[in-house]
């Protein structure tokens, strides 16, 4: 049951014979201990039945194609299918495919159609957990927060051929759909949102199938259930001794009250919407806070406006130019928002502010002060 590579690794430390992986795996394969993948068997996938009803499963992907052809960059197509009826349920135009991508198609889903039993989604990190444990609850990510809240199942296909209904419904749009998006000169996802309807009743008109049992298993939204509330993006932050904790290289400063001071040493809840609003909440209750920036920012209009300090400033704005401004943290980008995805590496010539010295003050502040056709670096030699 040993693999080439172990086999080697084995060979040489148990027994000092030297040999090369390609060499044991010949080897193996000429005794009979070992198959070439190319020689075994093919997995068989077999089909299963559809389920019964309508809104009892349903299949969730996101297609990432260039849907416009060359009038724009490419984009995400975030598609999901009954899988009783191979009816198109829901087409939703992103930049990429995020967790804020996923809470806006998914609330419109269900203010449209209500709540289905259960999402059918491949293992992609925004829907099966990584980590062994999140702030909410082992092995939960946040859209899975967000469903269980609604009371809604989440099953992760282990294979592409799993989910077959959603993967092959992608390959037909990406033949017809790209040809209704040229035909009709839709060049933007706004457009192509807004056309999606129209697209959704010709295309279930043609291809979708009567379900087994004339039921609709979708279940109404409740007046409690508050869907702008609960597709929020949650972390847990601890309160300080002087009322203020941190999220994203931002401290925020709780109002000094006696309800607040109850809450020292207390994780509360940080709630950031996808439209970029951010909450502090303990005990479902809505905190006042203060916010303040660790990456202040300067305003070039006060350069103007204060002569005295227009070097200073100036200054500054060196600096700031100079500055590692990503806030990468456990939140998601916000290409929702037309953002550019979170960036791991910091941009070249780029620094955190804690590694400025004495020497990036004054190489800043003699750029500024300078005179005319003169090189600071040159004047410090």
């Amino acid at each position: 049951d040993f693999g080439p590579t172990l086999a080697t690794e084995k060979l040489l430390e148990c027994h000092g014979v030297v040999l090369s992986k390609e060499t044991v795996r010949a080897l193996m394969v000429a005794t009979g201990l070992w198959t070439p993948r190319r020689q075994r068997a093919p997995k068989i996938h077999q089909p299963r039945n559809r389920r019964s009803c309508l809104g009892e499963l349903i299949q969730i992907d996101g297609s990432d194609h260039a849907w416009f052809e060359d009038r724009a960059l490419a984009c995400t197509l975030l598609v999901f299918i009954d899988d009783a009826t191979s009816r198109l349920m829901q087409l939703h135009f992103v930049p990429t495919e995020s967790a804020f991508a996923y809470f806006e198609a998914t609330r419109s889903y269900l203010e449209q159609h209500g709540k289905p039993v259960a999402f059918y989604s491949d293992k992609a990190s925004i829907f099966r957990a990584v980590q062994t444990s999140t702030d909410f609850g082992r092995g939960a990510t946040q859209y899975g927060r967000a469903l269980f809240e609604l009371n809604i199942d989440i099953m992760c296909a282990n294979t592409s051929q799993a989910k077959g209904r959603v993967e092959r419904a992608n390959l037909t749009l990406q033949d017809r759909l790209v040809k209704e998006l040229r035909l009709r000169g839709i060049n933007t996802r706004e457009a192509a949102n807004a056309f999606a309807p129209h697209f959704i009743a010709d295309f279930n008109t043609r291809f979708a199938k009567p379900a087994r049992r004339d039921f609709d298993a979708h279940r109404p939204v409740r007046d409690d259930e508050d869907l702008e509330l609960i597709f929020t993006w949650r972390l847990q932050r601890k309160v300080s001794l002087s009322l203020t904790l941190q999220h994203e290289r931002v401290i925020y400063l709780l109002k000094d009250t006696p309800a607040t001071r109850k809450l020292i040493h207390r994780y509360i809840d940080v709630y950031e919407y996808p439209d970029g609003r951010i909450e502090l909440r303990a005990d479902g209750v809505n905190l006042a806070y203060e916010r303040y920036d660790r990456l202040p920012q300067v305003d070039t209009a006060a350069i103007v406006e204060n002569k005295r300090l227009s070097h200073a400033l100036q200054a500054a704005l060196v600096i700031q130019a100079q500055r590692d401004d990503r806030r990468k943290s456990s939140t998601p980008s916000r290409t929702n928002q037309g953002q550019a995805p979170y960036s791991k590496k910091a941009l070249p010539g780029t620094k955190r502010s804690r590694q400025f010295t004495s020497e990036d003050l004054e190489l800043a502040v003699m750029s500024v002060c300078k005179p005319a056709g003169s090189n600071p670096l040159a004047a410090q030699k």
